[in-house]
C-alpha cells in the first residue's frame, strides 16, 4: 500500500493531466474529422456510377484524395505537417499541435467508413423515396442518413479508438497525454508503474468508449425496434 500511496502522490496528477489532454485530442479531432470527412463521404457515395447523382470525375477525385490520405503512416504525416500545423495554430507541440494532423489524418478514414455505411443502405427505400417525388437532398437526410445512422454511430466508436492510439504517436513528438507519459517517464526514465498505468488506463478508456458506442448504436436502431 505505501508503494501505491507513494506512486499516487508522485505521479498521480500526471496521469489525471494526461487522461484529460489524451481524451481533448482525441474528441476534438474526432470532431474536425468527421465536419470534414462526413460531407466527403456522403459525395463519395452520391457521386459513384449507381449514386444519386452520379459524376464520375468527382467521385473519382474524391477516391484518390480518401485512398491518398489513408495510406500515409500517421508518423510521417505528422513531421510533414508541422510547418502547416505552425502555420495555422501557431505550434507544433502540444495539444493543439496534435489536433491538426490528427485531423487531417482521420478525416480520409471517416470519409470511407461513412462512404461504406452509406452503401448499407436498402436500395429499395430509395426507390421508394425516389417514387414519391423526394429530391436527392431529402433522399440523403431523410432515408439514407437515417436508415444507416447505427452503422455511422459504429463509424464514430472506431474512428475515436484509431484516433487515441494515433495520439499515443503524437506523444513522440512532443503532444501530451498519455503516449507522452508512457514514452517520458515509462521508457526513458525506466519507471515501469508509469509505463504500466499508462496501458491500463488507454485500455480501460478504449473499453469504455467502445462499449457506449455499441450500446449508442443499438439504442438508435429502429430496425431492432420494429
Amino acid at each position: 500500500m505505501d508503494v501505491i500511496s507513494t506512486f499516487i502522490a508522485d505521479y498521480g496528477q500526471l496521469f489525471v493531466d494526461g487522461t484529460i489532454d489524451t481524451l481533448i485530442m482525441t474528441c476534438v479531432s474526432c470532431f474536425f474529422a468527421y465536419v470534414i470527412g462526413l460531407p466527403m463521404g456522403i459525395a463519395f457515395h452520391v457521386t459513384t456510377p449507381n449514386g444519386l447523382h452520379p459524376m464520375k470525375v468527382v467521385n473519382t477525385i474524391l477516391g484518390w484524395i480518401i485512398n491518398i490520405g489513408r495510406s500515409i503512416p500517421f508518423i510521417i504525416l505528422l513531421v510533414a505537417l508541422i510547418p502547416f500545423t505552425r502555420l495555422l495554430v501557431g505550434t507544433s507541440l502540444g495539444i493543439w499541435g496534435a489536433i491538426v494532423p490528427l485531423t487531417v489524418s482521420a478525416a480520409p478514414f471517416v470519409a470511407r467508413i461513412v462512404e461504406q455505411s452509406l452503401a448499407e443502405c436498402d436500395p429499395s427505400l430509395v426507390e421508394a423515396a425516389q417514387a414519391f417525388g423526394a429530391s436527392n437532398t431529402q433522399i440523403i437526410f431523410k432515408v439514407v442518413l437515417r436508415e444507416t445512422l447505427p452503422s455511422l454511430v459504429r463509424g464514430v466508436a472506431i474512428t475515436f479508438v484509431n484516433l487515441f492510439g494515433y495520439t499515443a504517436m503524437a506523444g513522440a513528438v512532443g503532444a501530451g497525454g498519455l503516449g507522452d507519459i508512457a514514452i517520458r517517464y515509462g521508457y526513458q526514465r525506466w519507471v515501469t508503474e508509469a509505463m504500466v498505468v499508462a496501458i491500463i488506463l488507454c485500455v480501460i478508456l478504449v473499453i469504455i468508449f467502445q462499449t457506449f458506442g455499441d450500446w449508442l448504436a443499438r439504442k438508435v436502431d429502429h430496425r431492432r425496434r420494429a
